[in-house]
């Protein structure tokens, strides 16, 4: 790539100039063909894009793959045709000009960005193959990733593996400094050339090296990663975005274990990431003890969200990749699975890690499985459990029931008694929990004037309860209760 280092505030004005946003997009290519989009067919939207305007083009060249007339391309590009063309960004014949890099409108929040990256593979069935140094863009897994990313204003971020920068981007907008890595040279100059393009260049410090290699001395608020960390047979292949080349789910662990020297006091890092759930070790103590060791007092919140079986998970992987249907499938599938078979892996967990770098003693850890929906962005849920882990609930706390809190009773239609009491959170992680009738009222009766103590002597009362044996039996309920977000400190 050469030097062209004003390219990209040219194309961000030819961008603007052309209204190429998320919701002009959307609006254009109506519900429709933006879903079908979304599954990788272009047609509907190639029936909407006909009209030969900017917008039009700039949608049918980079989203939809299709080549436009030079003139059209010139309209919407003006005086930046060749230039593109020279980076690798487009390429043109003597009428025609084609996209080579992706380049889409993105918007998450209040978020407006543009994203360079490698086309999307398998548009319309076509085979779907991708390069060893493939920069992939926008994808569930990073959209993931910012969803759980705390947005608290922070000094320095970390951006682990950054391919094509999205998530860089994302912290520049409430961090005064971001890094980013990555060993994929391509990678680096998209996330250089995304920097410039969304006007924070000065910024984002792009560095090339494996994890956390390039930043050995130093430290940082926020690491947010998502790693390579599929979980394949070192057969010698590698795709650099999703292939970490280390044994089973090595690269998550190491990550967990190196994050915690990588954080300044009160720092957190959120990883997203695969982990084996084998026959020998349920996959919460596995996870617990990646950090064993830490000698940080760091807290762990650990969410699986989904788990697939072998077969499963190496059919997505091996589609992922464009080997379905090749002359080799059968043979790759077998020896993916013999392989699971060796090392014992019954299954794949995927999920979200936050760690919080305390100091403190008595690291807090919650491994949660939870495959249900939850609200978006759940960041800040995750944020409030990092308190939450760390409030002291004793018989003098003052609590507050949280906002969003709602029961549920379950019984047999006329019974004077619901047989089951459920407590349901309405935003966040939306947990639920069966509630006695003490934890119900307890919680209930929570409006921040009387202390748990006393709230809890009430109801033995009323209950016919011995107080003593009540407060033992439901403070460390109430500490739960806060933990899991239903209460909060008043």
């Amino acid at each position: 790539m050469t030097d062209q280092s004003d390219l990209p505030h040219l194309l961000r004005e030819a961008l603007v100039s052309a209204d190429f946003t998320y919701d002009a997009v959307a609006e254009l290519l109506g519900p429709t063909a933006h879903a079908a989009l979304g599954r990788n067919e272009t047609l509907p939207g190639r029936r909407r894009t006909s009209g030969g305007s900017p917008l039009e083009t700039l949608v049918r060249l980079f989203l939809l793959q299709t080549t436009v007339t030079a003139e059209q391309a010139e309209a919407a590009l003006p005086g930046l045709v060749d230039r593109l063309s020279v980076e690798g960004i487009l390429e043109q014949s003597v009428s025609e000009v084609a996209a080579r890099l992706d380049v889409r409108p993105y918007a998450a929040d209040d978020t407006r960005l543009w994203v360079v990256s490698d086309l999307t593979p398998g548009l319309d069935g076509a085979p779907q193959s991708v390069g060893p140094d493939h920069v992939l863009g926008i994808s569930p897994a990073s959209t993931s990733l910012a969803q759980m990313t705390i947005r608290d204003p922070f000094g320095t971020a970390l951006d682990l593996g950054t391919g094509c920068g999205v998530q860089a981007l994302h912290l520049a907008t409430h961090c005064d400094r971001v890094v980013a890595t990555d060993v994929n040279k391509r990678a680096l100059w998209i996330t250089r050339f995304n920097a410039a393009l969304n006007d924070v260049a000065a910024k984002i410090d792009v560095r090339d090296g494996s994890f956390f290699e390039p930043v050995r001395d130093e430290r940082f608020d926020l690491i947010a990663t998502n790693p390579p960390f599929v979980i394949s047979p070192a057969t010698g292949e590698r795709l650099v975005y999703r292939d970490s080349g280390l044994p089973g789910d090595r690269v998550v662990e190491d990550i967990v274990r190196a994050a915690p020297d990588r954080l300044t006091e009160g720092g957190w890092c959120q990883i997203l990431g695969n982990w084996i759930i084998s026959a020998d070790q349920p996959w919460d103590d596995r996870l617990e003890s990646w950090l064993a060791d830490d000698p940080y007092g760091t807290d762990a919140f650990v969410v699986q969200r989904e788990v697939l079986d072998p077969a499963a998970y190496v059919e997505l992987w091996l589609k992922d990749s464009g080997h379905h249907g090749a002359p080799d499938y059968l043979t790759r599938y077998d020896t993916w699975l013999s392989w699971f078979e060796e090392q014992r892996i019954e299954a794949v967990g995927f999920g979200w890690i936050t760690l919080h770098r305390t100091g403190l003693a008595d690291p807090r850890r919650e491994l949660l499985e939870w495959p249900y929906d939850v609200e978006q962005p759940i960041a800040p849920a995750l944020r409030s459990w990092g308190d939450a882990a760390r409030a002291d609930i004793g018989p003098d706390s003052t609590l507050l029931r949280a906002t969003d809190v709602q029961q549920e009773t379950l019984g047999e239609p006329g019974a004077e008694d619901p047989a089951t009491v459920i407590l349901r959170q309405q935003r966040g992680l939306r947990r639920a929990r069966q509630a006695d009738t003490v934890e119900a009222a307890l919680v209930g009766a929570c409006d921040g004037d009387l202390t748990v103590g006393q709230i809890l002597d009430a109801l033995a009362q009323l209950l016919d309860r011995d107080a003593a044996q009540t407060r033992a039996t439901y403070l460390p309920i109430a500490q739960e209760l806060v933990r899991e977000g239903f209460l909060t400190p008043a």
